[in-house]
Order: C-alpha cells, then structure tokens, then sequence
C-alpha cells in the first residue's frame, strides 16, 4: 500500500507542477511599463504622478538598496476575453528573489487618484482589476528594493546593508514579468483542493483508511482531468475530490480559531519609516481581501501602526476604520507596540497600555481585552498585574515555543504575577504566528497541544508576518476546506476574544504557572546595542522628572502641564522600545535613528524641568532637585533644597594597599585596583570572599550558535580573560566629604577607566566604569564576588523584583543563566547581603561557587557589553559609561540605590521646594506623579510595594484634595482595593507585596 500511495504522490505532484499550475491563467496580454527612480527616500503617491517615467522592458535592473523605484502600469483587456470564464489580473513581479515574503522587494500599487489598491508580494502577485472586456486601465505601482540583509551573502555575517549610507549603490533587482491576466477560478479551486487532501494524506498514518481513500481520490482527481484541456475538465476534477473533502471531522476532532494576522515588526532588518509602508502595503491586502472574501477577520496589534497609516495613509485608514466598525479588522493587544516587556521600566511598561489602549478607544472606540505578543523575548512576572490593571484578562504568545532546553507543560493556563494577580494566558500550538493554515501545520496543532483531556481547543495566527503581507486567499481557501473535515481539526476563522472567552469557560479549572515566563534563548539581547540601552533608561528618567516637576507647578503655581509634548516623547519612547529596537536586535539604521530621538526627548524636557522647578522656588540658592522618591543627603524626596554629607572620608596608603573610610563602610583597593576588602561597619560583615576580589572586569569570546545581536551561549563561560594588570591607579580625590580612587586598563585597542567614589556617609561604593570599546563578539562583565550563602538572588523587575535560583539543580535553573534586572540584583543570608545596582545595564548573571573555608560564595555579574557583528557590525562599538553601586544590606538598600543612580540630584538656583506627595514607608514607593491624561487638572499618583512585604502607609499631600479614589491604569475609577480612608491632606494605605496602585485626586 505505502509503494502505491508513493506512486500516486510523485504521479500527482508532477501533474500539479506540469499541468494544474500553469493553467491557473487561461491567457495574459502584454502591458506598457515605464519608471521613475525616486533619488533618496521615499515620496507621495502626489509627487510620484508628476515626474517624468521612462519606458522599461523586462530584465530591467533597478534599485539600489532601500531604494524606491516608481512603475507607471497601463493596458487594455483584450476584447476577446469572456468576461464569464475567469477573472481579469495584473500579474506583478517586479523582480522576486525566492518566495520569501517580506524580507525583498515588495510593492503597494494605486490607481490613478491615489487610491491604495492591494500589496504585490511573492504568492500574493497579483491586483484585481474588476474590468470588462476591451476595457483600458493605468496604476502606478510604488516598489521597494528592501534587501535581504539575512540572507545576503554568509547568513549571520557582517554586512554592509544595514544603513543607506553603506549600502552599495548598485541595482539590486531585475524586473520580472508584468502582464494582464484571465485567470482560471476553477482550475485555481482545482489547486487549493489538491493541496488540502495531499496534505492531509501525508499527516495521517500510512495504515489508516482515510489516507488510502484521500490517495485514491487524488488518482482518480488526475485519471479526470484531461492534461491538454484542463480548463475544460477542471470540474471533472473537484467533482472526483468532492466526497473525500465533504467528509465531516469526528466529534473528537481539536478545534481551531484561525485569527487573520501579520506580525509587522516596527522595525527590524530595515528602518522604522519602511514599517510604515510595510503596514500600508499589508493593510491594503487584508482590505482588498475582506472585499473578496466576507469570512476574513483580521486581528492588528499596535495602536503605533494604526497611527502611521492615519498620518501617512488617511484614505486607507478611513477604510480600515469602516471594518473596525463592522468587528473583521480588529484592534487587539491594546499596546503602543508590540514591545519587549523584560527592559521597559515599571511606568514604560504601563504606559504601554495607556498610550495603547486610550488610542483604541479614542479612534474606535474599543477596550481592548488581551495582551498580544506573540514574538517577545520572554514577559516579565510583573505582567499579569500590569494587564489586569489596564482591564486586559487574556494573554497570548508563541515565542516560548523557542525554548532550547524546557518546554512549558501547557498550552492554556493561569499566568500568576509576581504579587497573585493571575490572567487567563495561551500559547498557539500550531508553534508560529505566520501560519498558512496547511494541513501539515493544523496536524502539528492537534498532536503538539499539551492540554488534551482538559480542553479542547486552540488558537492559530494565520498570514505571512515578521515582514507583513498578511493573509492570502490560498490561506482562506485552506480555512474553508479544513473547517469540517475528517482527519483534521476543525477550523473556524473567528476574533480573538471568542476563542479566550470559548476557552476560558471550557477550562474552567486551570493549572498555574507562578512568576515570569522566562524565554530560554535570545538571552543576549538584554546587553547588546548598549548605547540604545541606556538611552532609553535616561529617556524614562526625564519622562518621570519631567512629569513630576511640571505636574509640581501647575498645582502651585498654575503653570501650564505640556500634556502634549509629554505625550509626544513617551510614544517616541514607547516605539523604542519594540522587540527588536531595544533587545538590540535591528540593523544600524535603527539605532542612528533611536540616538537621534532619544538626543531630541532630552532637548525637548530639560527646559521642562528647569522651567517648572524654577518656578517652584524662591530663587537665588543654591540646592538640589530630587526626583527620587527616597531622600538624598538631606534633600527631600520630589523637593529640592540643600545637600548635607554627614560625616568626612579617611583615606589611607600601606604598601601597594588604598584603604577608604566613610564611617559607614570601608574599602580596601590593591595595587591592581580591584577590591580585597568591603566591610559594612553597622555589622561589621565583610563582604569579599577569603582569597577573592570584586570590581574584576572580565572579558569572554563571543560567539553564538545563531543569532549573533540576540544569542549568548552557555560556552561563553569557557573563554572569559580577567582584566587584572592595571596601567595605573591613582588617589584623585583624598579628603573632606569625599574619595576617589582612578583605574586605568587597556584589552586589545580599547581602553576603560574605572573609578571607585566614596562618600561620607554613604553606606555604598559608586563605581563608574567609562570604555572606549572596539572590540567585536567579545562580552564584557563586570563581577563582584559576596561572601554570602544562597542559593537565590533577588532582581529588579517591574513595580517589584524577583527571586531566581542561583543554583542548577534542575535543566530549569541550568537554562536561566543569564537574566534581566532593572536598577539592581541583591543577594543576602539572613538579615544581610549586598546589593549592586546600576544605571543603564539589564543583563546579569548570578552563580556560586566553593568558599575557602567551606561553604559558597556568590559572584554578580553584569553585562556591559555584548559587540556583536550582526545585524549591525558597527554595534556598542566607541564610548560608553556605566554606573554601579556596590550597597550592604538588605532589599531596602537595594531599591534606594536603584532610584538613586537613575534619578541624581539636580542642581538648582531654586532654593527650598516642599514636595507634591509624601509617603514615609519605605517599602511603598512613589513611582509617578503626574496631571491626568483627561485634562482636569487632577493629581495622579502611581505607587507601589517594593520590598515584597505586606505593609500600610501614609500618602501625605502638599495640596488639598477634595477627594481620593482609586482608578485602573488609565485613570478610571475602580472598586477600591488599597486605600482605608483618605482627607483633604492625606490617603491611608493597606497593601499587598508588590501591589500597585493608582490614585485619582481631585484638588479642592
């Protein structure tokens, strides 16, 4: 039987490939074609129409990379075509490389008023012309020489293609065949059911009835069709299909919703301003296929995208916003844009969902109720509670399905945040989001889905994405054919919410999954694009003092709050910080672009700040602003006044020794410049393991399996270099309130300069570590050994940290070994520990190892940088800063240092400012202090629990409030969960660990 059905296969294919394929055209006629090469960057359709087009044949080469190349199209419907027997097309290629949509030339065509048609992508070539016989036509069609950056040339290779201004100026495609045509639909129907019962046929076991009948069917569909007259008996042929493809599916059968979709990156192998066409061109599809075919509904993350196509595209956008309204184009994710959700600070991460959602609701009125990300590099713990408090309940990814080492043992489950919030989350079995619904990929569905017995049912992201395109009508035809037939799961094209909401009731008790989803790969994006890094961490920063100081005026002195200048730069902020911007996952283009916004965000909110804190004061002193919610050296936290150091810095030489004594701590340098000794003096513990010595910069090859920007490999740890020799280590600042201790090393042709700062008082050690690096796949880390026993360490996450294993007692724990943290890690026994925190680094790595003495000591390392060679060779390469804080003690320690580094003291001629808001715990910190988006003039205060205990506060204002309530993330009210009682002057707190809350208060 296996020899027989062999036999039918290769008799089949050829038959398809010989005959079936090319009769999908009954004819085609020659049309005029002629050009005009836009000079640099892309222009309008308005500017396009009046230049000068040349004619061109054919083989015609065009392009040069990232290159726009308009075609003037023109020609007539031959008469003699029967306007019943087919469908009049233009067949576009302008020069296809493959079949790999997205990642080539791709184009969007319009007809003569400007009116987006449809996009012409590879397997979506064509353009319905809706033309009688006889009848004339002219398009324009805007093609883009977007190239391959991954597959020219070596693929993971260094190339030059990453910017405009090192692309080779040569053409890079050649025009192919440009044709009207009368297509077939019944021999293209004949097509779409071969490929659903070949398909199906091959996914079922080679003993089983159904498939020798879907062999035998497919023999006979060929013995039927007369291959020198296959227009003519075409039907003969789906007639000899029709029973096998009418079989009904069993009662049993895994059930699928298959959601339209295109995963549009904002920016990835090309620039952010081809992303916006890139969603013309694929929302222009989804349109023109919707007209086509009314089953189609289409879910579209990112409100970001939305807001392209109405700036750039409002004729498309008027017509997307006819199908929101008809619920076949839906908004879903409620984000700005579909981000990485592991680096975005705590207000970033829920901006996302305010900035989203308010988009939604304000252009369609829609609240939207699930979080979409299907192509994240792994999703904070801190979440669920993030989504419950935007009104979102549902959670979707696919991007775990990369794990190298563990599979999740669900597909539809409770996802617990890190303080117990819980959402309803899933994962799509199918293991992609550019599904094309083919028999092989809804087998894999069925046989991959982990929750059999349970439920039932699963979700596919259909239509070719990463690049856009969107959903084809091959892919509709497959959802057709598969929507009740046997040996195949059933398939119903349907929006997202029905599916989470079917699921949900049909799950009614769920497993859970406790803390973050922590993805096992692309582990190096939280390192490389340093400079990208950072910039989004100081954007945070003045986005928050900015808010806080303007918010601070506008109460006192009724200055004016820029809402819209505020909301301009945290989108900008938003944007960046999109899966592959701020992993560092993008090509060069991309981060010459980031710096110049993020350069722009800093012009635009210093004179902000310095406006509102101006205003605030009496002038003429000297001081201090502190936006911190934690005070610093007797400046009060969200006020300004003087700094007062306690105390004086001693400091001492024996030997080759540097000895630095605050009264607080006390650190002993040796003559390489590295740290011997760190003793915490209110304890007296010391805190450097017997023989070993903190503030080692540690160099290590790197070199990844795969993907050089996103990988790093366990191996890496075989090759690591100790930069111990120093060439110089100098006492720079030796008395009075302060001392500074400067090292000089040199690796290869880069230089670093350390400096260990200590302050009277001050129960930390600030160390700036400034490199001009120009290396390439070499790692830098930065390491302190703790002579303590654990086997955890805590990280910063958002609104909360977490607690992960330092261990490896499990391929679980193995496979976490390099790991994200905000403003700082600390790791502790009992009652005591050490926390080093940072001001622009996110990737750490935390291990033990064998104590002299017995026991283990514990080593924290962060991840400087990363000089990868792709996508951008030029990565991390020239001058960056970073900042640490070495701080004994405990969590506490740990979150005022973390707040310290990133919002410093700002220096002032503005004397005393009293501040906003005021709350004397501190575990509940102040992270936002704002004006409400609406325009009221109200007080929004964004707080929450930092150290993972059960705690009440006091919130104590500097304004009267006429009342205080509690809202969700974008300021609505809510039932109230945290607040006992509040007046005019205050709101008594009771929360949770790590709970945030959001306060709404009306001033009197």
């Amino acid at each position: 039987m296996h020899q027989q059905q062999h036999a039918v296969k290769e008799r089949l294919d050829r038959f398809v490939r010989e005959r079936l394929e090319p009769a999908r055209e009954r004819a085609s006629a020659p049309v005029r074609v002629e050009a005009w090469a836009a000079p640099g960057e892309p222009v309008s359709f308005a500017e396009a129409v009046a230049q000068e087009y040349a004619p061109v044949e054919e083989g015609h080469a065009w392009g040069r990379a990232w290159g726009t190349v308009w075609f003037r199209v023109s020609g007539t419907v031959p008469a003699e075509w029967s306007a019943g027997a087919g469908e009049v097309e233009l067949a576009v290629d302008p020069g296809f490389v493959g079949d790999g949509a997205g990642f080539q030339v791709e184009a969007l065509v319009f007809d003569g008023s400007g009116r987006a048609l449809k996009a012409i992508e590879p397997k979506n070539d064509y353009v319905r012309l809706h033309l009688a016989p006889g009848a004339s036509f002219e398009v324009y069609v805007e093609a883009a020489a977007n190239p391959d950056v991954f597959t020219s040339g070596e693929r993971y290779a260094p190339t030059p293609l990453g910017r405009w201004e090192t692309a080779p100026d040569t053409p890079i495609y050649r025009l192919g065949r440009i044709a009207v045509v009368h297509r077939d639909a019944a021999v293209w129907e004949l097509v779409q059911d071969v490929a659903t019962a070949r398909g199906l046929a091959l996914e079922l076991p080679e003993g089983s009835p159904r498939r020798a009948e879907l062999f035998a069917a497919l023999d006979a569909m060929v013995d039927a069709v007369h291959p020198h007259d296959v227009h003519g008996t075409a039907g003969a042929g789906r007639e000899a299909l029709r029973e096998v493809l009418a079989a009904p599916a069993a009662r049993s059968a895994h059930k699928v919703f298959a959601v339209g979709h295109a995963h549009i990156d904002s920016a990835w192998l090309w620039p952010v301003r081809e992303t916006v066409r890139k969603c013309a061109r694929t929302f222009a599809n989804v349109l023109e296929l919707m007209d086509e075919d009314p089953e189609l509904v289409f879910a579209c993350s990112s409100a970001q995208q939305f807001a392209w196509i109405k700036e750039h595209y409002p004729e498309l956008y008027a017509r997307i916003g006819e199908r929101v309204a008809e619920g076949r184009f839906v908004p879903v994710g409620g984000m700005w844009v579909e981000s990485d959700t592991n680096m975005p600070g705590s207000e970033a991460m829920a901006r996302q969902f305010v900035e989203g959602k308010r988009f939604f609701l304000e252009e369609f009125g829609i609240d939207t109720r699930e979080v979409w990300l299907p192509d994240s590099f792994g999703y904070t713990g801190a979440l669920p509670q993030i989504a419950r408090a935007a009104g979102a309940g549902y959670f979707l990814t696919q991007k775990l399905s990369w794990n190298e080492v563990n599979r999740y043992p669900h597909h539809s489950f409770d996802w617990e945040g890190i303080d117990g919030t819980r959402i309803f989350a899933h994962f799509p079995p199918v293991d992609t989001y550019n599904s094309k619904l083919s028999p092989q990929e809804l087998a894999h569905t069925e046989r991959n889905f982990a929750d059999k017995g349970r439920e039932n049912m699963s979700l596919v992201p259909f239509g070719f994405g990463d690049g856009g395109g969107g959903p084809t009508r091959e892919m509709m035809a497959a959802a057709r054919r598969a929507a009740d037939l046997e040996g195949s799961p059933t398939v119903r094209i349907a929006p997202p919410i029905e599916f989470f909401e079917a699921a949900e009731a049909e799950l009614a008790s769920r497993p859970v999954w406790s803390g973050e989803l922590y993805l096992e790969n692309h582990r190096g994006t939280y390192a490389s694009q340093a400079r990208t890094k950072r910039g989004n961490r100081r954007s945070e920063a003045l986005l928050h003092e900015a808010e806080l100081w303007a918010a601070t005026a506008a109460v006192r002195t009724g200055a004016a709050y820029p809402h819209e200048l505020l909301r301009s730069a945290w989108r900008t902020v938003l944007l960046n910080q999109f899966h592959d911007i701020l992993p560092g996952s993008s090509i060069g283009w991309v981060y010459d672009q980031a710096a110049k916004e993020y350069a722009q965000i800093e012009a635009d909110l210093e004179p902000v700040i310095a406006d509102a804190v101006a205003a605030l004061g009496g002038g003429g002193a000297d001081g201090f602003a502190n936006s911190g919610p934690y005070e610093v050296d007797g400046v009060p936290a969200f006020g300004a006044g003087p700094r007062v150091l306690d105390g004086s810095v001693a400091v001492s030489r024996e030997g080759g020794s540097i000895t630095v004594d605050n009264g607080a701590i006390v650190l002993v340098l040796d003559s390489d410049g590295l740290i011997t000794s760190l003793v915490d003096k209110a304890t007296g513990r010391e805190t450097v393991p017997p023989g070993e010595r903190g503030g080692l910069l540690q160099v290590f090859t790197d070199t990844p399996r795969h993907y050089d920007a996103w990988d790093v490999d366990i191996e890496y740890r075989r090759s690591g270099r100790d930069l111990v020799a120093a060439d110089d280590v100098a006492v720079v600042e030796d008395g009075g309130d302060r001392a500074v201790v400067r090292v000089a090393r040199r690796f290869g042709a880069s230089a670093i300069t350390q400096t260990f700062t200590v302050e009277a008082g001050r129960r930390a050690v600030d160390v700036e570590t400034a490199v001009d690096w120009h290396e390439r796949q070499h790692m830098l880390k930065f390491a302190f050994p703790v002579d303590v026993h654990t086997s955890s360490a805590r990280s910063e996450i958002q609104f909360g940290h977490i607690e992960r294993a330092t261990h490896t007692n499990t391929s679980w724990d193995e496979a976490r070994f390099e790991t994200c943290a905000h403003r700082w890690v600390h790791v502790a026994e009992s009652g005591w520990g050490l926390g080093v925190a940072n001001d622009a680094t996110y990737g750490h790595d935390v291990t033990r190892h064998p104590r002299a003495g017995g026991g283990t000591f514990s080593v924290v390392r962060q991840t400087l940088l990363k000089s990868p060679l792709f996508p951008d060779p030029e990565a991390d390469q020239g001058a960056h800063v970073f900042r640490t804080a070495l701080v004994p003690g405990g969590v506490a320690e740990a979150v005022r240092a973390g707040y310290r580094l990133n919002l410093p003291l700002r220096a002032t001629t503005a004397g005393a400012v009293a501040p906003l808001v005021r709350v004397e715990n501190p575990a509940v910190v102040v992270e936002t202090v704002k004006l409400a988006e609406d325009g009221s003039g109200d007080v929004v205060v964004r707080l929450y629990e930092a150290h993972g205990t059960r705690t009440e506060a006091v919130l104590d204002l500097g304004f009267a409030a006429a009342s205080a309530v509690e809202t969700d993330l974008l300021e609505r009210e809510v039932e109230r969960a945290a607040v006992q009682g509040a007046d005019s002057g205050s709101v008594s707190l009771a929360l949770r660990p790590f709970q945030i809350v959001t306060l709404r208060l009306t001033r009197a």
